[in-house]
This record gives C-alpha cells, sequence and structure tokens, in this order.
C-alpha cells in the first residue's frame, strides 16, 4: 500500500492490453493529466516513483487558488484523494525507456519489470535536485546533508542549521527551517535573491536568519554527521545540517534516450498544446520549457496534455489507426 493508500495490483495485469495514455510521474501535472484523461474516458495510467512528485518536498505554498495556505504534501494528498474518483491505475517504478512500435503503439519499459502498450506518451517527470559537488557532500548525505527542508527540518529542532541559495526553495527552506533550529544561516552566492519579494521581506525580518551573502559552500565537513562548513572565504560555520536548496534541473539522459527534442538546459520543448518533436508523446509540468515552474502552471499544463492526448486518439481512430 502506497503513502497515500491507493491501490497497486500486480504489474503483469497490466501487459496485456493496450492502454490509451501512460503518464510518467505522479506531480501535480501528472495527476492533474489522468484527471482529465479519466473524464475523457480513455484507460490511463500512472507510472511513477513517488506520488505528489516535488509536492512532497515543498514547504508551505500560497499562492495556488483555493487554497491560502497549505503544505506541500498535504495539497497531494488532496490531488490524489480527487484522482481516486476515477479508479486510475497507479504503478510505483521507475520508467527507463519509451520506444515506438511499427503500428504506431509505444512501449514503456521500467523497473520492477514493468512494460506497458500504449496508444499515447505524456512526459510528467519534474525535475531533480542539484547538487553542490563539494567534498563531504556524498558522504554526510542523510547525516546532516539534506534536500529537501521540508521533509527534514523538524529533525534539527534546537540546533544550528544552513540553507544554500538564492530562490524560492531556499528562502522559503530557511523560513521554514526557523521555527526548528536555534539558527539559520542563509547562504547565497551573490548580493540579491531571486525570490519573490514577500520570501526576502519575511527572511529579512526573521531574527533567527543570518544571511551570508557573496559566499559559497566550499566543503562539509564532521566525523559521523555534519558539524561544519567551510566558504570559499575560509570562513568556518558551526552546524548541525544543511539543507541545499540550489534549483533543479530535468533528467536529460532519460529524456535524450527517448528522443525527445530539448531546449540548452535539457528541458523539453513543447508547442502550444504540449505535443513534442514526436508524434504521440506529450509533457507536462516542469520538465517542459515553459518558464513558470509553478503548481499552478503544472495543473493546467497536464490538463492540456491530456486533452491533445485525447484528441489525438480521436484522429487516429477516425483515420483507422490501429485497425
Amino acid at each position: 500500500m502506497s503513502k497515500f493508500r491507493l491501490r497497486q495490483e500486480k504489474l503483469d495485469k497490466y501487459k496485456a492490453k493496450t492502454w490509451d495514455v501512460v503518464i510518467i510521474g505522479g506531480g501535480a501535472a501528472g495527476i492533474a493529466a489522468a484527471i482529465y484523461s479519466a473524464r475523457y474516458m480513455l484507460d490511463t495510467i500512472i507510472v511513477t516513483e513517488t506520488e505528489g512528485g516535488t509536492l512532497l518536498e515543498a514547504a508551505e505554498i500560497e499562492n495556488y487558488p483555493g487554497f491560502p495556505s497549505i503544505m506541500g504534501p498535504k495539497l497531494a494528498t488532496r490531488f490524489y484523494e480527487h484522482l481516486r474518483k476515477y479508479n486510475v491505475s497507479v504503478i510505483r517504478a521507475r520508467v527507463t525507456d519509451v520506444s515506438k512500435t511499427n503500428n504506431g503503439l509505444f512501449i514503456v519499459k521500467g523497473t520492477r519489470g514493468l512494460e506497458l502498450k500504449t496508444k499515447t506518451v505524456i512526459v510528467a517527470v519534474g525535475t531533480v535536485r542539484r547538487k553542490l559537488g563539494v567534498p563531504g557532500e556524498e558522504e554526510l548525505h542523510g547525516r546532516g546533508v539534506s534536500y529537501c527542508t521540508v521533509c527534514d527540518a523538524p529533525i534539527f529542532k534546537g540546533k544550528i542549521v544552513a540553507v544554500v541559495g538564492g530562490g524560492d526553495s531556499a528562502l522559503q527552506g530557511a523560513l521554514l527551517a526557523s521555527k526548528y533550529a536555534v539558527k539559520v544561516y542563509l547562504i547565497h552566492r551573490r548580493s540579491t535573491f531571486r525570490a519573490q519579494p514577500i520570501y526576502v521581506k519575511q527572511v529579512k525580518e526573521n531574527p533567527k536568519i543570518e544571511l551570508v551573502l557573496n559566499e559559497t559552500v566550499v566543503e562539509i565537513g564532521g566525523k559521523d554527521k555534519v558539524e561544519w562548513i567551510k566558504l570559499k572565504s575560509g570562513k568556518i560555520l558551526r552546524v548541525d545540517g544543511i539543507f541545499i536548496e540550489i534549483g533543479e534541473e530535468p533528467p536529460k539522459e532519460f529524456l535524450k534516450r527517448i528522443g525527445l527534442e530539448l531546449d540548452e538546459k535539457g528541458f523539453i520543448k513543447v508547442r502550444e498544446d504540449m505535443s513534442t518533436n514526436i508524434p504521440g508523446i506529450f509533457a507536462a509540468g516542469d520538465v517542459t520549457n515553459i518558464p513558470l515552474k509553478q503548481v499552478v502552471t503544472a495543473v493546467y499544463t497536464g490538463a492540456r496534455a491530456a486533452t491533445s492526448a485525447y484528441e489525438y486518439i480521436s484522429k487516429a481512430k477516425y483515420s483507422g489507426w490501429g485497425a
């Protein structure tokens, strides 16, 4: 049973049939796509490693209509409660390849023996966390080094921590960490932040947060857990933990393997209807080259991708596809 108590059944059950839509990714974009696909009466299945995607790592969300303030994991739970109404199947697995057959169908393969036949694919895999790439980061991962403030902030109650980054996730992370830690260092390589002004204002007014600007972390140290971090200037900060919130990037190698056209940063190039360079494959959410990486954008693009998949299937059927 998954975290959201969604029923999952043996993968063999799904191999024999041909799906209308396979959605890769279970975050906001994937869930929205699944709801819309199901409403179009399409046989729909989600394949995801985590049910909720980056929503599980989001702190307080204050800009999603209808929810003046809600934590990311709670919003993900609400989304899945809505999805459950449509009886959409959800498989916990990692997709490793997508290929097109001679008859126009796609084969989606992955871990746990995953192999699905489908008429269309919606790629909504989101992004992965960037790393600092400094000594001590890998060795102390899980022992004071974290990439998810909302997940791990409570662990550091009464401790001293550092948050690295200058965007929304970093400043939100610092604000959240300050509710538990006695002191928070917010380290940013520039003198100004790129986060929303409201977060900048809140951070500057928070007495627990000390800004460390024009600095970068060059080493993370400690015997069995994080004990200190070294800055480029040579200064040593004694901390019990460090949250690395320096942004995210798409899973480029996986996307290239499929043959999708990417922009210079590795995001999937999509048209207005969320179609890609491969007919029958659509994309949605943060993995696309749409610049606004927000929950509301993910939901819209998921819905649009599902609509396009429905239109694609309808036209194909009309032309005799699959006969």
